[in-house]
């Protein structure tokens, strides 16, 4: 699961990029239109009801900005040169580390309960495996447009 969300927030990123890059796009355009495709394919796949989604989409969302909180904490703590840091800061970046995945990993189990309150538990299994595909097809666009893997592709894209 850990990978699947990480490999969300890459997603996110990849599709910010080239809307900041190109002039005249609205920076929010893009990946607000991605935010669009994943609402439409998640309530697609998971067969959400009128009222299911009205009582899902809020509490998806707020696990969603808690999760890319997570995440964004997670990458400032990284380091391109950790030759330029000390022994003790590379342990407490990697302490730190830890005791964000750890965070993640109980961010996941409280709305794994949270989730089963608004859907069946058959609608659970198929959301984490529709955000899954979602997030493999839209790799796969970007990669097609790139003309090759996206970074992290190749083999390991289907653990």
């Amino acid at each position: 699961m850990n990978y699947l969300f990480r490999t969300l927030l890459l997603l996110c990123l990849l599709a910010a990029v080239p809307a900041v890059a190109q002039k005249g796009v609205r920076p929010g355009g893009r990946l607000s239109q991605l935010e669009n495709a994943k609402i439409a394919y998640l309530t697609e796949k998971i067969a959400l009801t009128q009222d299911q989604a009205q009582r899902f989409w809020p509490v998806y969302n707020e696990f969603t900005q808690k999760r890319r909180d997570l995440n964004r904490r997670m990458r400032l703590l990284r380091t391109d040169e950790p030759d330029g840091l000390s022994d003790a800061q590379i342990k407490d970046n990697l302490t730190q580390a830890l005791a964000l995945r750890q965070q993640e990993v109980n961010l996941e189990k409280e709305y794994f309960d949270k989730f089963q309150k608004v859907l069946t538990i058959r609608q659970v299994g198929k959301l984490f495996v529709a955000e899954r595909q979602f997030t493999r097809d839209v790799l796969k666009r970007v990669a097609d447009r790139r003309g090759g893997l996206p970074p992290g592709g190749g083999p390991g894209l289907d653990d």
